[in-house]
């Protein structure tokens, strides 16, 4: 039995499409809370949402520890628990009934119950950790277990039910944001089953992937970005202390592959120079993904610090190949940016992955025709593709919020509905989505093959798999692209359309149309 049960609701089962990838990996945030609990002292315990089957396995959970107190901390590292989705949401209030019903004191942290602490207190939670929580929930804990007298309202960033008309929720002024990171305690990863994460990875991939952060938050401006944790602040650990850790995680786990889910990795000059000159003289490379922005990445000696720091794929937020909707979305950042950054990164030997965004308002035909030129330009070697997605917070939650209907979160990651009245149909996105795929794939799968075809002794069953892929989306493709034209004729149900009539610098753009 143990006094505190840590436990999340981001389910993989949950999100069809990411079930169907599984690339799992253990939730950092609640990792790093229960760290931060048991350094001050306390008796904890953890329940991992992220491989189990359905919420019936916290319950198991909550009868074999019988907690005083049921944590729901969500992995505030991965950006799909920012998007709220539906599922998950669901999947939070039927574990707080759980724990209610078996006597708890429920405490919950996301970025969702930041955003709607009203509604996660009415269905039964006791309290809200607004924002970053680690701290929060040390006084909180010190309050409830009665090591500290400290008034509830004295504690910062917290929410909970006003004791005297219950009808009204107490919201107590936030605090700063950590700025010490090394101070932290890393993860408490022996409270994970690593072993299972390994024998997941191994059988679907045959090599291991495990996680890691090296900062908190993002300074930059996007103004669709939410940022309910961490605000407009960004800290970095030190890269010793993340190559101390690095050191750790392999000694212990033996992984073959890290991602780092920081926002943005390496933003202060120098940073990743001394990380990567750390790798090199603890020998500690390690073939990892990350994220950077364009113009970060064109920074003197950056992609070499990269490079030498063992980075394998660096994720860009692209979001368009159009420089007005870059505009438009405060984005920072410029095609050409793109275009370099993506051409530097490859002659470094590092793939190159793009992460676009459609359905931004005012986007036109033409808009859309010039991401799809830059995707053939730069030929990434990954791509995510996704729609404008309003998330409470943001200038362009502000901008449509009048324009939201009913449903405000999608259900799951594919869901890739238009919740707004945006440029063109939800049908319309989906179909592009589709298209985009297909066309991405095929050249994909031709640039594999160009170099066998040259030397046919090289040959194998992968590029027979290749040519396969290759042959499917080539054939395909004309029909899905006739299905996209027709579909962007399309009005909103109930309301005009808008304009979509391409300029003449936009009609010479290459249309996927």
């Amino acid at each position: 039995m143990s006094e505190i049960l840590f436990g999340q609701a981001y389910y993989l089962r949950f999100d069809p499409k990411l079930w169907e990838a599984m690339q799992p990996y253990p939730p950092l945030g609640a990792l790093y809370a229960a760290g931060y609990l048991r350094q001050r002292g306390y008796d904890v315990a953890f329940f991992d949402a992220m491989l189990a089957e359905s919420e019936q396995e916290w319950a198991q959970a909550l009868d074999r520890e019988k907690p005083r107190f049921a944590v729901l901390y969500e992995d505030n590292f991965n950006y799909l628990t920012k998007m709220c989705l539906l599922r998950m949401r669901q999947a939070a209030m039927t574990m707080i009934d759980m724990a209610r019903a078996r006597g708890c004191t429920v405490i919950v942290c996301s970025s969702d119950a930041s955003d709607h602490a009203e509604d996660y207190l009415a269905r039964g939670a006791h309290f809200i950790l607004v924002g970053e929580g680690e701290e929060t929930l040390g006084e909180l804990m010190d309050r409830l277990t009665g090591r500290t007298d400290t008034p509830f309202d004295a504690i910062r960033s917290l929410a909970f039910p006003d004791p005297e008309t219950r009808n009204r929720v107490v919201f107590t002024p936030r605090r700063p944001v950590l700025k010490d990171l090394d101070a932290l305690p890393w993860p408490a990863w022996d409270l994970a089953d690593i072993a299972h994460y390994q024998d997941v990875w191994h059988r679907r991939y045959g090599y291991f992937s495990i996680n890691m952060v090296t900062s908190r938050g993002c300074p930059f401006h996007c103004n669709w970005c939410a940022k309910p944790i961490w605000g407009q602040r960004y800290h970095a650990r030190s890269p010793d202390d993340v190559a101390a850790e690095m050191q750790w995680l392999s000694d212990q786990y033996q992984p073959d592959h890290l991602w780092f889910m920081d926002d943005m990795m390496g933003i202060k000059p120098g940073w990743l120079a001394r990380l990567a000159d750390l790798v090199e003289e603890k020998n500690l490379r390690l073939p990892f993904k990350c994220l950077n922005r364009a113009d970060l990445l064109l920074r003197d000696g950056e992609i070499d610090a990269l490079r030498r720091a063992g980075c394998q794929i660096v994720w860009t937020g692209v979001e368009s190949g159009s420089q007005q909707i870059l505009d438009a979305m405060d984005k920072g950042t410029t095609v050409e940016q793109v275009r370099e950054a993506s051409r530097r990164l490859h002659e470094a030997g590092i793939e190159v992955g793009f992460f676009l965004q459609f359905g931004y308002p005012g986007e036109t035909r033409g808009d859309i025709a010039k991401t799809f030129a830059l995707v053939r330009e730069c030929r990434p070697d990954q791509i995510g593709v996704s729609v404008s997605y309003p998330l409470p917070g943001t200038p362009f939650y502000e901008a449509v919020k009048t324009q939201l209907g009913a449903k405000q979160n999608w259900i799951d990651s594919d869901d890739l509905d238009m919740m707004y009245r945006g440029p063109f149909t939800t049908a319309f996105y989906r179909k592009l989505h589709r298209v985009l795929h297909k066309e991405f794939r095929a050249r994909k799968a031709w640039d594999h093959l160009r170099g066998a075809v040259r030397r046919p002794a090289q040959l194998r069953k992968k590029h027979l798999r290749e040519a396969a892929v290759m042959a499917y989306h080539t054939a395909t493709l004309p029909l899905a692209r006739l299905q996209m034209k027709r579909l962007a004729r399309v009005p909103h149900e109930g309301i005009e359309p808008l304009p979509v009539l391409m300029t003449p610098n936009e009609a010479a753009t290459p249309s996927p149309f």
